[in-house]
């Protein structure tokens, strides 16, 4: 990621430019994923555990729809 200071640009330009590009582009999530390794068999853990907590979520808000809840 490079931004080039502009003729006659500040220098909070130019960084408030440049944060908004790696906000853009997703970089500073990207690094925070990949800052620790974590195994295969941990990622899918992860996985298993988010889906199960989304499909809670889910069923609950149904069921509160419907009056049941």
């Amino acid at each position: 990621m490079s931004v080039v200071l502009r003729p006659g640009e500040s220098q909070e330009s130019l960084l408030k430019r440049f944060r908004k590009e790696v906000a853009e582009e997703g970089i500073l999530s990207i690094v925070r994923k990949k800052r620790w390794y974590i195994s295969k068999s941990e990622l899918k853990r992860i996985k298993r555990r988010k889906a199960i907590r989304k499909a809670r979520r889910r069923m609950l808000r149904q069921l509160r729809r419907q009056g049941k809840y």
